[in-house]
């Protein structure tokens, strides 16, 4: 009775086969994160253009969860059905939900206060923040060139900000607002590091879609007002465009390892500038641009080096035969 490991080995069609399947997995999974990225600049440019008709980042919340959820409901019962909503960790739950809350409400704030592309590239600040965090709570090892890393990313934000330009600074409370949005989804990558050993995905989102809907609801009294169909129209197609952004990031993790998929989160501000363009009749500064192209090198940087560490990690794991 032959073992079915040595027959694939050395059966050449096979390992073509296999070979392919593994090529078409990984171009599946790119192929849902550069949908992802789309979605995530498609959902930013309408809420952007809501906030210009006074919708305010509570209200947003509360919206992109309302009109996501069922998205998001109709994903869960396609790939687990209703058992995968069951959690034996509802503590886990519900401190992941309130740190994503506080960064949600952060980056939506941002996104009201700053223009759309200068919003969108300082949320890709959260690697250097997940590097610092990773440091301090998980006590990872950080080497230098990672500091290095850390350092251009910062530096990278500095120019974005341009101090001493005058009328064409940014406002600073936008840019803290934008950055504290960048570390509070680092604690969530943190956090969803430990949860995802023993909850299930699809659980995590809509256990979030959940709670960060009832907060919204609980918050509309106090800050929530009347809006026209047209903004209620802006905020439907962008809470869809969520649901939807939130579906093809997490199945593209199903096919393509995170090291692969990173690089193309960037097109979203390759998006974000295309629509702040085409919408808004706004465009980047040279300023932007060249702290984007820092920010973006330091964070592929960040994950390049992650890659290479998981690496050294599985050869030094490995027993030898």
């Amino acid at each position: 009775m032959h073992d079915l490991g040595p027959i694939q080995q050395s059966d050449p069609t096979m390992t073509v086969e296999l070979s392919s399947a593994r090529q078409e997995n990984v171009a599946r999974g790119i192929g849902l994160r550069i949908a992802s990225a789309g979605s995530f600049s498609t959902m930013a440019a309408l809420l952007k253009l809501a906030g210009e008709q006074g919708v305010v980042a509570p209200e947003m919340m509360f919206y992109r969860a309302l009109f996501g959820l069922p998205v998001v409901l109709i994903w869960v019962f396609a790939t687990g059905g209703v058992g995968v909503l069951s959690t034996q960790r509802p503590l886990a739950h519900l401190g992941r939900t309130a740190l994503g809350i506080l960064a949600i409400l952060c980056s939506l704030q941002a996104l009201v206060m700053l223009p759309l592309a200068e919003a969108a590239t300082i949320g890709f600040t959260m690697p250097i923040f997940a590097t610092l965090l990773a440091w301090l709570l998980l006590r990872e090892r950080v080497g230098r060139r990672r500091w290095l890393a850390v350092a251009c990313g910062l530096f990278g934000v500095v120019i974005i900000m341009r101090p001493g330009g005058g009328g064409g600074a940014l406002p600073l409370a936008g840019v803290i607002v934008g950055l504290f949005a960048a570390l509070g989804t680092a604690g969530v990558t943190v956090a969803l590091r430990q949860m995802r050993e023993t909850e299930h995905v699809a659980t995590i989102v809509f256990w979030f879609f959940a709670g960060s809907g009832l907060v919204g609801l609980a918050l509309l009294p106090l800050f929530g007002s009347v809006h026209d169909g047209e903004t209620m129209a802006l905020l439907a197609a962008a809470g869809v465009a969520g649901g939807f952004m939130q579906i093809t990031m997490t199945a593209s993790l199903q096919s393509a390892p995170v090291s692969v998929l990173a690089p193309f989160d960037y097109l979203q501000i390759v998006g974000a500038v295309v629509l702040g363009w085409a919408l808004l009749s706004t465009l980047p500064t040279v300023n932007t641009l060249a702290g984007a192209i820092i920010i973006s090198g330091s964070g592929l940087f960040t994950a390049w080096r992650e890659r290479v560490l998981q690496r050294e990690r599985v050869i030094t794991a490995t027993p030898f035969s």
